[in-house]
């Protein structure tokens, strides 16, 4: 799964530099160009982690780190936070107020990306690593291959993407929509039912030599991958 990266940058061109830069690391990227909006993008759709400027307009970053840490849904999404303000009063009141990284200004791309790189790793491993195994299931993203008892399974890009994020939330479960931003993304229009083609057709692939069933549907709720598999 690309981990979805919400940049919160008021400069113009700095953002602009930014979602280059990360584009090419391999995450999708959102901007926000102030507090208001920043928040606003969250509560639509949660991201990954979240590249947060101290000084902001409307809200400051310093008060959107405090508003997201407040909230149970947001408690835990990783923020780095990036500031001018090199002084250790600050990067003491950036860290307390909630922010799992701090990057002084200027910065280099490969310092920011090497950040990102070892938050997600330490808060969010799931996105960060090559290998994700749960049961008798493995996915090989490096090598985009997923194996099921010894034995490779076949899939297309959108059952792997599915796959892929189940596994992140096992025992989770996810509505149509919900499965929709994830997979697809919010800027693409497909009807809900689609998921239930491309989760019969992951269904069909894992359970080729295999009796159990690994992902469960829940009546009027959606899917889940079962933390008995």
């Amino acid at each position: 799964m690309i981990p979805n990266v919400l940049v919160v940058e008021d400069e113009d061109a700095l953002a602009a530099l930014l979602q280059y830069n990360l584009d090419k690391e391999g995450y999708r990227v959102t901007i926000a160009a102030d507090g208001e909006e920043a928040l606003m993008l969250v509560d639509e759709r949660a991201p990954d982690l979240v590249v947060l400027d101290w000084m902001l307009p409307k809200v400051s970053g310093v008060e959107v780190c405090r508003r997201l840490r407040a909230r149970p849904e947001t408690r835990n999404l990783p923020i780095i936070m990036l500031t001018a303000r090199g002084e250790e009063s600050d990067r003491i009141r950036g860290l307390d107020t909630g922010a799992d990284d701090y990057v002084v200004k200027p910065f280099s791309m490969s310092e920011l990306a090497a950040r990102i790189r070892a938050v997600l790793r330490r808060i969010r491993p799931g996105l960060a690593e090559d290998r994700l195994q749960h049961g008798d299931i493995t996915v090989d993203r490096a090598a985009h291959r997923v194996r099921r008892a010894d034995r490779e399974i076949h899939l297309g890009p959108t059952e792997f993407r599915l796959l892929d994020y189940l596994m992140q939330h096992p025992g989770r479960v996810f509505s149509r929509e919900q499965l929709l931003d994830a997979v697809w993304g919010s800027d693409v229009y497909v009807e809900a039912r689609t998921v239930d083609v491309h989760i019969g057709r992951l269904r069909k692939a894992l359970n080729q030599y295999v009796e159990d069933d690994p992902i469960r549907t829940v009546r009027s709720a959606g899917y889940s991958l079962d933390v008995g598999a």
